[in-house]
C-alpha cells in the first residue's frame, strides 16, 4: 500500500473509532445524571476521564501516521 494512502486509512479509523466513544460516553453520562442528579459531580469527572482517554486514542493514531 501506499504510504499516503495508509496513512490516510489510520487517522480515518483512529479518528472515527474514538468519536463514537465520546458520543456513547455523553450520552450514558446523561442518562445517569437524568436517573441521579445527585451524583453529577462524581459522573462528570469520570466522563471527563474517559473522553480523555478516548482522546487519546485519536492522537496516537495521528502520531502512527507521522512517524
Amino acid at each position: 500500500m501506499n504510504l499516503s494512502l495508509s496513512g490516510g486509512i489510520i487517522v480515518a479509523i483512529g479518528g472515527i473509532a474514538p468519536a463514537i466513544s465520546i458520543g456513547v460516553i455523553g450520552l450514558k453520562a446523561v442518562e445517569a445524571t437524568g436517573r441521579n442528579p445527585e451524583a453529577s459531580g462524581k459522573i462528570m469527572i469520570n466522563m471527563l476521564m474517559a473522553m480523555a482517554f478516548a482522546e487519546a486514542i485519536a492522537i496516537y493514531s495521528l502520531i502512527a501516521t507521522i512517524f
